[in-house]
């Protein structure tokens, strides 16, 4: 799952003929008055905006200014009538005027859109806590900042919490009122995640830890002047705000929130749900159909995953296999430096084969690091993000080593930490299209990652490639459960057994991942519909180009696109292929080879 400090904005856009971008992402000068002048005038506007409401930092997603943006329900209207006036003009560009880059933009655009006009409709930000995201963690950095600068505007942010803390409860105080929560199964014990930030010890508190690793380029004089401020603000009003918040979400909030499961129980449920499909799958399908999909899926990786077993050497049952995956010592790392050593010996594998699989390599890197203690407990397994990829060492022997390198290629390289390097060094694109994100298409790419690991030599032993099956299945199972949840009446423990029966997960980790499915409707199901189709139009691509196939330019087309709706991807990979698929950093006259 790619980490970042927003909710991904998504919805559907089937735009007619979407010519291929130009492989450097380069567009060139609009006329004045033009379709594409008007619609780059529209979105750099929008984007401008955005900025200042939310006070982004450089990378398009994490606060960055010295105070933290209103979510009052004044603002979140304000928000609604921009977004709305915004989208209708975008409905006066005619389309069929734009260029070829310009029209994937307004695919983009019209996208993030729609989903933030939906979400602010259906009053979403009356519930920003659920089982695996919460508006109190990534407030405080977990490593140094660049510049004495961005330390006073952390320590404006910090000053901002008491605030910003009381128009969430105020927020949340109002979902309760109209049944508007995360299923209470799914968040209980979630407060102890505020606990950390409550610490009266200012030096042990993780508002604090930026301040342990100050860059030499601030004088020590200034240093120690801005430590002291921390200091005073962390005990003064970090502390306290945190202190006020620990009681109303375990004594108010978590008590009071909704005993059912199923999105469709919400408000106007149904049509939230079906919202919910379309911004995170970018796909016009309904639940029925999803749960179809997966259904197919499962039955499909079942028969893989029974040959892997047998090449294995065991002679027992499906059910003894997944058990002893679960319970032999083997499988656990006995120290968390062990758990992270391994996944960076994974990661350096990778490397050495990444120039034979993509063509265009990032500069940017990332680092590894484990999951901050105040999210662990209820943490995933790892998180890609741009400056480090997470692995979780908090209870190891939920975390098991033979789905060690799917997590890891999936989170890190080639997946989400990769992918999101590329997205930021793409020259000539507008910050929408290098700072938005969307699940199908990023988490469709991070599961293929897992599938491209096979022929990267990353799976050393049958288990290990059973884990990697163990978790296609967990992502196929997602279909069959997040629909049957939200749409056709599953219970809690219906999908427990389901997801248990069917993968090498550990009970805690079986566990989690249903309470995140029932807690966040939707986003479950970007992961494997986005790999599906990936899949489909490589074996489409290798079919219709033969020995002019080359993996590393199908890599490139969709890698060079940054984020884009999976329809839009669609359509790209097919004219890619019209094209002889030939390299797209290759010059216009050059032919693939």
């Amino acid at each position: 799952m790619l980490r970042s400090a927003w909710k991904s904005s998504l919805a559907l856009l089937l735009l007619s003929a979407v010519p291929l971008a130009s492989a450097s992402g380069q567009v060139p000068a609009a006329q004045a008055g033009s379709a594409d002048a008007r619609l780059r005038a529209l979105y750099d506007a929008e984007w401008e905006w955005r900025s200042e409401e939310f006070g982004f930092g450089e990378d398009g997603y994490s606060f960055g200014g010295a105070s933290l943006p209103s979510v009052a329900p004044e603002a979140q209207e304000r928000r609604l009538r921009y977004w709305s006036q915004t989208l209708a003009q975008l409905e006066r560009i005619p389309v069929d005027q734009l260029s070829p880059e310009e029209k994937i933009n307004a695919a983009v655009f019209r996208t993030v859109l729609e989903a933030k006009v939906a979400e602010l409709r259906y009053r979403d930000y009356e519930m920003p806590f659920r089982s695996g995201s919460s508006f109190w963690v990534f407030l405080a950095p977990r490593q140094g900042l660049s510049d004495a600068e961005a330390y006073r505007n952390y320590l404006g942010r910090m000053r901002d919490i008491p605030r910003y803390f009381d128009e969430q409860i105020a927020n949340m105080r109002a979902g309760l009122e109209r049944g508007f929560t995360p299923p209470r199964v799914t968040i209980t014990g979630r407060e102890q995640s505020i606990l950390p930030f409550t610490e009266s010890d200012v030096e042990r508190n993780p508002f604090y830890l930026p301040f342990t690793q100050m860059p030499n380029s601030i004088p020590a004089a200034e240093q120690e002047a801005l430590r002291e401020q921390a200091r005073a603000l962390i005990a003064g009003s970090v502390a306290p705000a945190y202190a006020k918040l620990l009681p109303f979400i375990r004594d108010e909030y978590i008590p009071g929130a909704r005993t059912t499961l199923a999105a469709e129980a919400l408000p106007d449920g149904a049509n939230y749900y079906r919202s919910l499909i379309r911004e995170y799958t970018t796909l016009d399908l309904s639940g029925e159909q999803i749960h179809q999909i997966g259904l197919g899926e499962v039955a499909r990786i079942r028969a893989e995953m029974d040959e892997v077993m047998r090449r294995s050497g065991w002679t027992g049952d499906f059910a003894g296999f997944l058990h002893f995956l679960k319970t032999d010592p083997r499988f656990v790392a006995k120290t968390p430096y062990e758990h992270i050593a391994r996944a960076t010996y994974i990661i350096k594998k990778v490397n050495g084969k990444l120039g034979e699989t993509i063509g265009l390599l990032p500069r940017f890197r990332f680092t590894i690091l484990p999951t901050p203690d105040a999210i662990a407990p209820f943490g995933t397994g790892g998180n890609g993000g741009l400056d480090s990829c997470w692995f979780n060492t908090h209870n190891l022997p939920a975390w098991k080593l033979y789905t060690l390198p799917a997590l890891a290629v999936h989170e890190c390289a080639p997946g989400h930490s990769f992918q999101a390097a590329l997205a930021l060094e793409l020259e000539g694109r507008p910050p929408i299209r290098r700072n938005t994100y969307f699940s199908g298409y990023g988490e469709g790419w991070g599961l293929y990652t897992e599938w491209l690991g096979i022929g990267m030599g990353i799976y050393e032993t049958p288990e290990e490639d059973f884990g990697r099956l163990s978790y296609e299945m967990w992502r196929a199972c997602r279909l069959v459960i997040d629909t049957g949840i939200h749409q056709f009446g599953w219970t809690r423990e219906q999908a427990i057994d389901y997801l248990a029966s069917n993968t090498a997960l550990s009970d805690h980790e079986v566990e989690r991942e249903i309470d995140r499915y029932i807690s966040g409707p939707g986003q479950a199901l970007a992961y494997k519909l986005g790999e599906m189709l990936i899949r489909r139009k490589r074996a489409e691509a290798e079919a219709a180009l033969g020995d002019r196939f080359d993996q590393r330019w199908f890599h490139d087309v969709i890698l060079d696109l940054g984020s884009v709706p999976l329809p839009v991807l669609e359509e790209q990979i097919d004219l890619w292929i019209a094209g002889g698929g030939r390299n797209p950093h290759a010059p216009a006259d050059t032919v693939a080879s």
